[in-house]
């Protein structure tokens, strides 16, 4: 078993807004997600301001992943929080520049670990293209299972791509 980097999450800050303004913004990440609109620093700032940090209120939280050394290297979400089922959608971004060095693993190992012990979800899910195969194997190394393939369920500009259903009970 590989070893992984010590990192934190955390809740967002007003600091964040640079961040936060970046990911959502960067249109190569529109494709693997269903945002597919810029946002405005200020719409976002108002959403770091408004936040109450409520998956009840909210239906999800963001979280900043920073490494060792306290310097942020991305974002992991937990979106579309369904109580009455106890599941929820997760997600990973890692910078660019910190890719490739077991951040994205060791950010959904702790997701799902504050998944299960702090929020009581029963299960986790991510809808991932299917030609992303970092991002397939990311989760399936983390415990995820293919349940099923949706045709054409994403839409880059161009052309739609597959896309597959992985889940985790937890």
């Amino acid at each position: 078993m590989k070893t992984l980097p010590d990192i934190r999450l955390r809740a967002l800050e007003p600091e964040d807004l640079d961040l936060l303004y970046t990911i959502e913004n960067d249109m190569k990440l529109w494709n693997v997600g269903t945002t597919n609109v810029p946002y405005s620093r200020y719409t976002l700032h108002d959403y770091i301001a408004t936040s109450s940090d409520d998956i009840y209120a909210d239906r999800q939280v963001r979280l900043v992943v920073e490494n060792a050394n306290g310097q942020t290297v991305g974002m992991a979400d937990i979106v579309h929080f369904d109580p009455q089922h106890q599941r929820a959608e997760a997600g990973i971004v890692i910078m660019n520049d910190c890719r490739r060095q077991g951040y994205g693993a060791a950010a959904l190992q702790q997701l799902c670990h504050y998944a299960l012990r702090v929020l009581h979800l029963h299960q986790l899910y991510a809808v991932i293209d299917a030609d992303n195969k970092a991002a397939v194997q990311l989760f399936h190394e983390a415990g995820f299972n293919v349940q099923t393939e949706l045709a054409d369920w994403l839409f880059d500009g161009r052309k739609y791509h597959d896309a597959l259903l992985m889940q985790r009970f937890l």
